[in-house]
C-alpha cells in the first residue's frame, strides 16, 4: 500500500508569516498598499494580493500619493531606507527578524573595519540587503568552491591569515554547505567571528527533509521555482532519491507515483497551507483513488486517532546535555524574548514558538520585564554567544503530572483552545496540549471547529498515555453536565412574565430559538416585532444577544414560548396617544381593493378609507382617485381598538371645505 508522508515543518516561517500577515492586516484597515518586490517568492498569493489591487515596485520612487510601501521579509540595504524618506513615503517594515539580525552584524563589525564574507545566492534579495549594511569591503560565495576561488584570488592573497573577518550567511543557505565553508575558512584565516545565520526553520526544515527523503522511494516538494528554501529543499531530497518540485496541485504526473510506494511530501518557507493542502489532496486521489480530503498536518500512512495525537503533541523529551537555568526578562519582542540568564555569561533567548504551547499567545501577554524565570537549554552558540531556551518545555514537564492527576480524580480542567487539526483540536492547559477529538469538542456536534479557536473551555481529560506523554479531553461531557445542572436550575424557578438574556441560537421559518443558559426558548415570529415579518432574519441574527421574557410554559414538553416585542414599542399604542377620532392626519396609500383603499398612518398602523368617502363625488374604483404611494390628507371617523380597525375619510374634509367656501361667499354677498 502506498503511503504519503509530510514533514511537520512544512509551509510558512515566522518571517514570511509576519509579511503576509502585514499587508492583509493593511488591507482590512483600509489601505492602499504597495510591496517593494514581491511580497514573498509564490506566484499565487502574489497574485491573490494583486486581485486586492496590491502593487508591485521596484524603488520607493514609485509609490504613489496615499500607499503604504511595505518592505518584504527579504529586507531591504540602508541606501532603501534612506530613498523612501527623501520621497516621503509611509514605511511599514516586515523584514523578518532574523534578517534584521544579519544586518546589525555586518554593519557592526564592518564598521570596525572587518571584511565581510556572506554565504548565499548574490542575486537574491536578502544578500543584496546585507551587503547594503556592509561599511567596508563585502564578498558573497554560493558554494565551498566559489569560496576557494575567493580565498585563492589575488585580492585575497595580499590579505594576511590574522585579519579580522566576519563571516555570516543568508537565512537561507544550505546548512551542510555552510558547515563545510565554515572548515575552509578556519584552514585560511584564524582571526574568523562566524556567525551561523541560518534560520532554526530553515535548519530544521532542511534537517526534516534529509531524514524524510532518506527513508522514501521519492519526495514531492511545493513551493515558487523563485523561492530560495524551496531549491536548497530541492536540493537536499534530490541527493536521497528521485524529487519533483511544484508550484501547485495542477502540475502532478500520476505516472511519476507508479514505482514509489513510500512518497514524501514538503514545502518551502513560503507555501500557503491551502496550496500544500490541495496538493495532499490530489495525490492521495492519484495513489489511492480516494477523494478524502487530506489535511496539511506532519502524518504517515493514513491518519489514525493515535497518529493525530502523535503529529499534534510532539515530544517534550530533554536531551542528555540539557539543563535547566533560570533568567530574568531583559527585553521582548513579538518573535522572542530576551532573558539574562543566571549564573552564565552568554545571552539568552526564548524563541516565541518556545514560550508558550499555544502558537496564538502574544509574548508580551505571557511575561513583564523583570520577571525571573525556569528554562530549559535547548541549544548553545558559543561563537555567537547566546543560549536558546525554552520556557515552554519546562511548563510542560510541570503541567504533566496535572494532567495525569486529572485524569485520574476527574478533575475539570480549563484550557485555550490553540489549533484546529484533522479530527479535532488542541487545547492548551497547565502548558501542556491535549487533544480532544471533533465528536468531544461541544455539547452538540459543530460543524466548524474554527469558530472555537483562541476561546477558553472546560474540559475532562478521558485518556493519558503516560509512555508517550499523550493526553486525551472532552470538552463535550464537562458542557452536557454544566447544561444539564442549568436546566434543572432553571425550571426549578421558571414562572410566566420572567425576563431573560439570552442568545440567538437558530432561525427557522416560523421563529427563532433563543438560548437562555441550558434551555431553549423559542420566539414566534408573530413575537418579533409589531410590523408583519417575513422572516426572523429580518430581525434578529445568529449569535445576537436579545431581552426576552417567557409568554408561556408547557413544563411537561419542556417548551419555552418567549415574547420580544416590547410594549412601549407598540404603534397602536402610539397611536392612541397622539391621535383620535377627527383629527386629521397625513397617510400614505399602501394598499388597493374594490371597496377602498389602505393608507398608513404610522408603521403597522393602517386605517381603511371606504370608497364611498374617497371623493365628494361618485367613484367607481379608487384607483380613478388613488395611487399606491401617494400622500393624502384624511380625517379619523371612527378607531376600534378591539379589532384594531381605524375608518378614515377624504370626503369629509372636502364637504368641510365646501362648506367654508360657501359661508364666505354668503358673507360676501350680504355685505355688498
Amino acid at each position: 500500500m502506498k503511503q504519503i508522508r509530510l514533514a511537520e515543518s512544512a509551509g510558512f516561517c515566522f518571517g514570511v508569516s509576519k509579511a503576509v500577515d502585514t499587508v492583509r492586516r493593511l488591507l482590512s484597515e483600509g489601505k492602499r498598499v504597495c510591496t517593494l518586490g514581491p511580497i514573498i517568492h509564490n506566484p499565487q498569493v502574489v497574485e491573490g494580493f494583486a486581485a486586492r489591487g496590491v502593487r508591485i515596485v521596484s524603488s520607493p520612487a514609485e509609490v504613489e500619493a496615499g500607499e503604504v510601501m511595505v518592505i518584504r521579509s527579504h529586507g531591504v540595504s540602508r541606501a532603501v531606507y534612506e530613498e523612501a524618506a527623501a520621497c516621503g513615503v509611509e514605511v511599514c517594515d516586515a523584514t523578518c527578524p532574523f534578517v534584521a539580525k544579519i544586518h546589525r552584524l555586518a554593519e557592526s563589525h564592518t564598521r570596525q573595519g572587518m571584511i565581510a564574507l556572506i554565504a548565499g545566492d548574490p542575486s537574491h534579495p536578502e544578500v543584496i540587503g546585507i551587503c547594503g549594511h556592509c561599511e567596508g569591503p563585502a564578498y558573497v560565495f554560493k558554494d565551498a568552491n566559489e569560496l576557494e576561488e575567493l580565498f585563492r584570488s589575488e585580492e585575497f592573497t595580499k590579505i594576511p591569515h590574522d585579519f579580522p573577518i566576519v563571516m555570516v550567511a543568508q537565512t537561507t543557505f544550505h546548512l551542510k554547505t555552510w558547515e563545510f565553508c565554515v572548515k575552509i575558512a578556519k584552514k585560511h584565516y584564524t582571526n574568523l567571528f562566524l556567525f551561523d545565520t541560518i534560520c532554526n526553520a530553515t535548519a530544521k526544515r532542511q534537517s526534516e527533509a534529509e531524514q524524510l527523503s532518506s527513508e522514501s522511494d521519492m519526495m514531492v516538494i511545493v513551493g515558487g521555482r523563485q523561492s530560495s528554501n524551496t531549491a536548497k529543499l530541492r536540493d537536499v531530497c534530490a541527493a536521497q532519491c528521485p524529487t519533483v518540485l511544484v508550484e501547485t496541485a495542477a502540475e502532478l504526473d500520476p505516472t511519476c507515483f507508479d514505482d514509489a510506494t513510500r512518497i514524501g511530501v514538503t514545502a518551502g518557507a513560503s507555501t500557503p497551507d491551502d496550496i500544500i493542502k490541495e496538493v495532499l489532496q490530489t495525490m492521495s486521489e492519484i495513489i489511492n483513488n480516494e477523494t478524502t480530503p487530506v489535511e496539511p498536518v506532519a502524518v504517515s500512512d493514513e491518519m489514525s486517532f493515535e497518529e493525530a495525537l502523535n503529529v499534534t503533541f510532539p515530544e517534550s523529551q530533554l536531551k542528555e546535555d540539557s539543563s535547566r537555568v533560570r533568567g530574568v526578562v531583559v527585553s521582548i519582542a513579538q518573535n522572542e524574548v530576551q532573558v539574562e540568564v543566571i549564573g552564565r555569561k552568554q545571552t539568552g533567548y526564548i524563541p516565541a514558538d518556545e514560550l508558550s504551547a499555544d502558537p496564538t499567545a502574544d509574548p508580551a501577554d505571557l511575561v513583564k520585564i523583570g520577571d525571573e524565570l525556569e528554562l530549559l537549554i535547548m541549544r548553545t552558540n558559543d561563537q555567537e554567544g547566546t543560549i536558546m531556551l525554552s520556557k515552554k518545555r519546562i511548563d510542560s514537564l510541570k503541567g504533566w503530572d496535572t494532567i495525569v492527576a486529572a485524569e485520574q480524580s476527574g478533575e475539570i480542567l480549563e484550557g485555550v483552545v490553540a489549533d484546529i487539526i484533522k479530527g479535532g483540536m488542541l487545547v492548551v492547559s497547565n502548558g501542556v496540549r491535549v487533544f480532544v477529538p471533533a465528536s468531544q469538542a461541544s455539547a452538540s456536534r459543530l460543524d466548524d471547529l474554527s469558530t472555537l479557536l483562541k476561546t477558553t473551555v472546560k474540559f475532562r481529560v478521558i485518556e493519558v498515555n503516560t509512555s508517550r506523554r499523550r493526553a486525551v479531553g472532552s470538552v463535550r461531557s464537562v458542557a452536557r453536565e454544566l447544561r444539564k445542572e442549568q436546566e434543572e436550575a432553571f425550571w426549578a424557578q421558571a414562572a410566566v412574565g420572567q425576563k431573560f438574556t439570552g442568545t440567538v441560537k437558530s432561525l427557522t421559518s416560523y421563529g427563532a430559538f433563543v438560548d437562555l443558559g441550558g434551555v431553549d426558548g423559542m420566539i414566534h415570529i408573530s413575537e418579533l416585532s409589531w410590523k408583519r415579518v417575513k422572516h426572523p432574519s429580518d430581525v434578529v441574527a445568529i449569535g445576537d444577544v436579545v431581552e426576552v421574557y417567557i409568554r408561556d410554559l408547557d413544563v411537561e414538553k419542556k417548551k419555552i414560548s418567549l415574547g420580544y416585542r416590547k410594549d412601549e414599542e407598540n404603534p397602536w399604542e402610539m397611536f392612541k396617544a397622539q391621535y383620535g377620532v377627527d383629527s386629521v392626519v397625513t397617510a400614505k396609500i399602501v394598499g388597493m381593493t374594490a371597496f377602498g383603499a389602505f393608507a398608513q398612518i404610522l408603521p403597522g398602523v393602517d386605517g381603511l378609507i371606504h370608497i364611498s368617502q374617497i371623493a365628494n363625488h361618485r367613484v367607481e374604483k379608487p384607483q380613478d382617485e388613488l395611487t399606491v404611494g401617494q400622500e393624502v390628507t384624511v380625517k379619523i371617523t371612527n378607531v376600534d381598538y378591539e379589532t384594531k380597525r381605524i375608518s378614515l375619510s377624504i370626503r369629509a374634509l372636502l364637504d368641510a371645505e365646501e362648506a367654508t367656501t360657501e359661508e364666505v361667499e354668503e358673507t360676501t354677498e350680504d355685505a355688498e
